[in-house]
């Protein structure tokens, strides 16, 4: 399941898409929000990065980009749908 996680993530594929060798991609998707509403991944990232701590193997340097991404001139007057008073964003961000 693990090694699964990693090749969506790693391909940016859908869950659909998952290979054959890795079983039945419901299941992969179903035990990975069981593991990911249970804590299990921000658990297992700590420990990762405690251990490389410890080794040395970890740089906690951080890198900010400053560029500045404009929108075209013609895409700047286009109307948004909000969806109301609260923006679709956060109305997804709720729901997950």
């Amino acid at each position: 399941m693990v090694e699964a996680t990693a090749w969506r993530f790693r391909t940016g594929s859908a869950w659909r898409d998952l290979p054959e060798r890795f079983g039945n991609w419901n299941t992969i998707y179903k035990n990975f929000r069981r593991w990911v509403s249970d804590g299990v991944w921000e658990d297992l990232l700590t420990q990762v990065q405690k251990r490389a701590a410890l080794a040395g193997e970890i740089d906690w340097v951080a890198s900010v980009d400053s560029s500045i991404a404009r929108v075209h001139q013609h895409g700047a007057t286009l109307t948004r749908a909000t969806g109301g008073r609260v923006e679709l964003q956060e109305i997804r961000a709720r729901a997950s």
